[in-house]
């Protein structure tokens, strides 16, 4: 969830597929794709890179992808690949970040659409939004949060980190209930701490085939529970 990849990324869709995946690699800096896809023909191919290195990343795990079956997969060429990425880590990192950076849009619209409400009616619409997202594609967030845990710089992870805090803080803002004394900066950090500890890692540790049902009810008392002492 919290992962910054690459701030040159934004005009590239998020890659979406499904499937199952074991990933290692090692630590590298962020991503600075070579080209901005602008025309519509170029987005299509920058895509379908994306897509291509999401399936396999689901079917075989990072290591074992090379850049040859991502660009056959994509029915691209290797010419094609090198004017948007420079590398397989390149690539990875540009679709981690925007995997990430669509899960707090979501965030950011679900807010929006429950603004001036009850905190609690917000959290869950947030929660609900979250888990929306991970119902489409859970094996392939099972392969995203395992991959950026060897991808994601400390600085590139903090930047994530942060911009999903001061979403937290948009949260409470909204409240239409909010208590005039709750520490909104601190308890931003621990629900955003609580809903991608939980979120994460019951990805990681299900190999990507969590019982959504029993996470929300997890994240509900969880986030409430906490919410309910300090707003």
């Amino acid at each position: 969830m919290p992962f910054d990849g690459s701030k040159n990324s934004r005009n590239n869709p998020p890659a979406r597929c499904s499937g199952s995946a074991v990933v290692t690699s090692t630590r590298a800096p962020a991503a600075s794709p070579r080209r901005k896809p602008r025309q519509s023909r170029a987005r299509h191919t920058s895509q379908a890179l994306q897509e291509a290195f999401v399936r396999l990343l689901v079917e075989k795990g990072y290591a074992a992808i090379t850049i040859r079956e991502i660009v056959a997969v994509a029915g691209t060429g290797l010419g094609s690949f090198y004017e948007y990425f420079a590398s397989k880590d390149d690539l990875a990192r540009v679709c981690l970040h925007l995997r990430s950076k669509a899960l707090l849009l979501d965030m950011r619209a679900a807010v929006a659409a429950h603004a001036g409400r009850p905190l609690r009616e917000i959290v869950d619409a947030v929660i609900d939004a979250q888990l929306d997202a991970h119902r489409e594609q859970p094996l392939a967030w099972g392969a995203h949060y395992l991959l950026e845990r060897h991808l994601s710089s400390p600085e590139a992870y903090r930047k994530m980190y942060d911009r999903f805090v001061a979403e937290w803080v948009g949260v409470l803002d909204a409240a239409g209930d909010l208590a005039a004394d709750c520490p909104k900066k601190e308890a931003a950090r621990v629900c955003q701490t609580i809903i991608y500890g939980l979120v994460a890692h019951t990805h990681i540790g299900t190999g990507g085939r969590p019982d959504l049902q029993a996470l929300s009810r997890q994240l509900r008392g969880a986030l409430h529970g906490y919410l309910d002492g300090v707003a």
